[in-house]
């Protein structure tokens, strides 16, 4: 199966970089492509693989889908994809 997820908090290579080894430690995800220029992922996956952990993931690392998260919530996801994006 295959999805884009538009994602908040993209800003570089670097984010790219965090993104796709985040993702790629689920076995279930054979391919990340991430845009940076629209803050898109396009992720395949397994079809018995959930969504929403993709999801879930992308939100620890800082990047939850876009419009997602408000209040303290977005802001400590905007803090996350700073460490996100200096580790990538």
């Amino acid at each position: 199966m295959k999805t884009k997820i538009i994602i908040s908090n993209m800003k570089c290579g670097g984010c790219a970089r965090s993104i796709k080894n985040g993702l790629l430690t689920f076995h279930e995800i054979s391919e990340v492509t991430v845009d940076i220029d629209h803050d898109v992922i396009e992720v395949t996956y397994d079809n018995n693989f959930s969504l929403e952990k993709i999801k879930d993931k992308l939100t620890l690392m800082g990047y939850p889908e876009k419009d997602t998260l408000t209040g303290f919530d977005k802001l400590a996801a905007n803090a996350r994809s700073y460490v996100s994006c200096a580790i990538g």
